[in-house]
């Protein structure tokens, strides 16, 4: 049972940006409204007001919704009129446009100050890494040499072709690889043929799949 707080915090100029969003996700995610309302412990009826603007959810409300649907990293705030900083977007068409922070090597969990933008909506946890050492760098074909930045997803599923970021082992460090399969058995590969490719074992972790990857010339 669901019992809604006798207050609702006002944030009118962002729900016409949260109501766009949440319905893009949906279309994305091939979700009905009675599937999101089952998931959220409503009525279907609670999320057509909501999607229609009838009814103003609270602020702890909106942002349930976005992490059921898996956008978690997005988050509405009551101190301004928009959905900043996390999320921007573009003018024509309500095009959603993400906001993702820079991670660390050595601290995978640490947000850094720097952010960047793109048109990519990620399925969970998503943030920015830069690119280090030339393992990832092919003399032909794809190619993600130090210095790009990739996007790495946390809620994306690990299949074979795929580019991850992976451990194999617990404690070890992370490496950037492509998830292979060659005779019924996985490894990780790098793209520059001059380093060997690792067997991949059951100790194995994938902390996520990237997703995008863009070069920063300054």
């Amino acid at each position: 049972m669901c019992i809604e707080p006798p207050e609702a915090v006002r944030i009118v100029p962002a729900m016409d940006k949260w109501i766009t969003l949440v319905k893009s996700r949906m279309r994305e995610l091939k979700l009905t409204q009675e599937k999101l309302a089952e998931r959220m412990g409503v009525t279907q009826g609670a999320v057509g007001h909501w999607l229609r603007k009838e009814r103003e959810p609270t602020l702890d409300r909106m942002n349930e919704i976005l992490v059921v649907l898996g956008l978690g990293h997005l988050q509405m705030n009551a101190s301004t009129d928009v959905a900043e900083p996390m999320a921007q977007y573009a003018a024509q068409e309500g095009q959603a446009v993400y906001r993702y922070p820079l991670r660390a090597w050595n601290d995978l969990t640490l947000d850094q100050a720097h952010t960047e933008l793109c048109d990519y909506a990620a399925h969970g946890t998503a943030y920015w890494l830069s690119v280090e050492g030339d393992a990832m760098t092919a003399p032909l074909g794809l190619s993600v040499p130090a210095g790009m930045l990739v996007l790495v997803d946390c809620g994306q599923d690990a299949e074979p072709g795929k580019l991850v970021l992976a451990r194999l082992q617990a404690d070890a460090q992370p490496l950037f690889r492509q998830l292979i399969e060659e005779g019924g058995q996985r490894y990780l590969r790098p793209l520059n043929p001059t380093y060997p490719k690792l067997l991949w074992s059951d100790e194995g972790e994938v902390l996520g799949v990237v997703v995008r990857a863009m070069a920063k010339f300054a």
